[in-house]
């Protein structure tokens, strides 16, 4: 855009009176598609009695996510994150971990079964589109973390053929496909290893997405060789703002983008802004305290009520929504507005101060009409962008 006519805009904007801001942002947020490209709600989802076709309290019930909130903040699509935590490295593991992912494959089924007024699967870009205009939730399905495919490349065509169009390669540690940004030990492939290396292929056949959040740097910029098709990384954000692995690097962003890929910016408030170095350090004990363990659900239990704990100890330190947009504006600059957008990790640690669950996506969209961005990029970076890069994800061999 000329910069003249910018300056023009972004002073239109300042003086506009807050409710016509507002107004604004809301015929727009209505008007695109707008899609989160990693939520946890499985998580939830599993849990006997909860519903996602029911309307759920964000503090008492520990939920962030179901369709009644989705509707309600005009979250037309997300993909809902078959999880499953590292845990041991074994025939035994892979094998334990395959049926839990198979089991939440059919949870979310089920929940779409017992809802089809409300909420369909989605596979496609068209199918988001062709679900909104029918006044309903598009579903899509990732995997995050690849420890369910085990050592057996014929897991990828089954969790593709129950609807998952990315995985994430690894989580929080070394898994056998490739190593982790986080992993305690330290790498133990040197990227990725000789299985990942048949993975990244056999996934551009199939049409899955390779989303490298959670992975080494060594582990991205092999993918990223290897991979045919473009990259994403579903829920990362830029560590020149917040020095922390899980973050990308100016240079891996721009490696990204050059190949058409996106980076879908989290909400998760210490990868936004850096914590104390006691913040991290007391999150981190928690979040690693289950790899390469089975974590049982009383383990579960107690682990979230410490990391509830801490987050209130450091309550001042969260972050904002504007925070948010300071990681969109800083990608925008270096790999221009096609290479971003929005992953928030609801359900999964994921919420700022001012966008605390689904129902309050429609602040994000505000600020960023207050930040001047057009229609047209918002729309692009609230789905257009990761739409585009689906329909590029199957490679003809």
């Amino acid at each position: 855009m000329n910069p003249i006519l910018s300056l023009v805009l972004l002073l239109t904007i300042f003086f506009m009176p807050s409710d016509r801001l507002t107004r604004k942002a809301h015929k727009i947020h209505q008007r695109i598609l707008t899609l989160d490209t990693h939520a946890d709600a499985p998580i939830n989802m599993v849990k006997d009695g909860f519903d996602v076709g029911e309307r759920h309290d964000r503090v008492r019930d520990k939920s962030q996510i179901d369709f009644p909130r989705m509707k309600e903040g005009g979250m037309d699509a997300m993909f809902f994150a078959v999880y499953l935590a590292q845990g041991p490295r074994t025939p035994e593991g892979h094998a334990e971990a395959k049926a839990k992912a198979l089991a939440i494959f059919k949870r979310i089924d089920a929940a779409l079964k017992k809802h089809p007024d409300l909420a369909e699967l989605a596979t496609t870009p068209d199918d988001a589109y062709r679900i909104k205009k029918a006044g309903k939730r598009a579903v899509f399905i990732g995997m995050e973390n690849g420890y369910p495919v085990g050592e057996d490349l014929a897991m990828l065509k089954t969790y593709y053929d129950l609807g998952c169009r990315y995985i994430t390669l690894a989580h929080f540690a070394n898994n056998a496909i490739c190593d982790s940004a986080t992993d305690p030990d330290g790498p133990l492939h040197n990227g990725l290893s000789d299985f990942g290396k048949k993975v990244v292929p056999e996934m551009n056949r199939l049409g899955i997405l390779i989303d490298i959040s959670h992975v080494s740097d060594k582990s991205f910029y092999d993918a990223l060789a290897l991979s045919k098709a473009p990259l994403i990384a579903s829920h990362s954000n830029v560590r020149a703002l917040c020095n922390f692995p899980r973050n990308m690097t100016d240079e891996m962003i721009k490696a990204l983008a050059a190949k058409g890929g996106v980076i879908q910016v989290n909400f998760v408030s210490d990868y936004l802004r850096k914590p104390s170095d006691e913040h991290r350090q007391a999150l981190n004990s928690v979040r690693m305290s289950g790899v390469g363990r089975v974590v049982t659900p009383e383990m579960r239990t107690r682990l979230d009520a410490k990391e509830d704990s801490i987050q209130k100890r450091y309550a001042y330190e969260r972050a904002s929504v504007s925070d948010i947009v300071k990681h969109i504006d800083y990608i925008v600059r270096l790999v221009g507005i096609d290479h971003v957008g929005i992953g928030s990790d609801f359900d999964g640690g994921g919420g700022v101060n001012g966008l605390e669950d689904v129902s309050q996506i429609e602040a994000l969209t505000l600020e960023l009409v207050r930040k001047g961005y057009s229609e047209q990029a918002i729309a692009k970076i609230w789905g257009g962008n990761l739409l585009r890069v689906l329909g590029q994800a199957k490679v003809v061999q």
